[in-house]
This record gives C-alpha cells, sequence and structure tokens, in this order.
C-alpha cells in the first residue's frame, strides 16, 4: 500500500484540475498525516498488521464523489504496531483500489476543519475498524 499516484487520479476524477488538487490537497494532507503518525511512534514501533474491514467495502460508481469513472473503496482500515512491548493502533481513513491495487487515498482524514496532519483515532490494542460509507 502507498498513497494514491497522480498519473490515477488525473485518471479518476472530474474536476477542473485534478493534478492541482492532488498536490494541494491530496498528498499534501497525506504528508501531514504520515509526519503525524511518525511523531506519535517511536523508534522501538514494529508493525504488526493491517486490519482491512472487507465487509465494509463498496464500489463507488462513475460520477459519485466528483469522479469520471468506479473504484473500489473500504474505510477505516486500521494499522496495528507493537510499541514499548504494547499493541496500539491508529486508523487509514480511506483505502481505495486502482486496477487491482490497495491505495492509501485518504491516511488520517478525509475531511479537515484545518491544515494540520491528524492520526486517525488511536488506540490501545488494535482498536476497531470503521465506520463505514464515504468516498
Amino acid at each position: 500500500m502507498a498513497g494514491f499516484p497522480l498519473a490515477a487520479y488525473r485518471q479518476v476524477k472530474a474536476i477542473a484540475d485534478p493534478a492541482a488538487d492532488w498536490h494541494d490537497r491530496l498528498w499534501y494532507d497525506f504528508i501531514l498525516d504520515v509526519g503525524s503518525a511518525h511523531r506519535v511512534l517511536s523508534a522501538d514501533a514494529r508493525l504488526v498488521r493491517v486490519i482491512v474491514p472487507l465487509a465494509d467495502a463498496s464500489w463507488i460508481g462513475p460520477g459519485a464523489c466528483y469522479n469520471s469513472i468506479g473504484y473500489g473503496h473500504v474505510p477505516g482500515a486500521r494499522v496495528g504496531y507493537r510499541q514499548g512491548g504494547q499493541e496500539r493502533s491508529f486508523g487509514i481513513a480511506s483505502l481505495i483500489s486502482w486496477r487491482g491495487v490497495w491505495y492509501v487515498v485518504h491516511f488520517g482524514s478525509v475531511l479537515r476543519s484545518a491544515v494540520t496532519g491528524i492520526v486517525d483515532q488511536p488506540a490501545s490494542g488494535p482498536g476497531t475498524p470503521g465506520p463505514p460509507g464515504g468516498c
């Protein structure tokens, strides 16, 4: 899994300037969120699992969410890690499937009220995937 690539975003979005939106919003927010996640993790943090709630997967059809073509979508996945001998986790707000590969399209939050990095629902233990829905 990685951030959703610009070339794919250009093909998916039915907006005036998808490249500008990708750079100024999607990628910018992703970088802010990754930075915030790194500040939560210590040097001894180790990935344990990624929980993807496939029961919440849906098809986002053409025309929905400003898209020109459809794609698979799963909201509310979780990253589980071990740090200081304890399992902890945080959410991945939105995954999409593009040509059979899953990408993180929104890491910390789909919508935000301020220009800041967000760590989605940090928790002790594996946390709870979800909620379903979204674009």
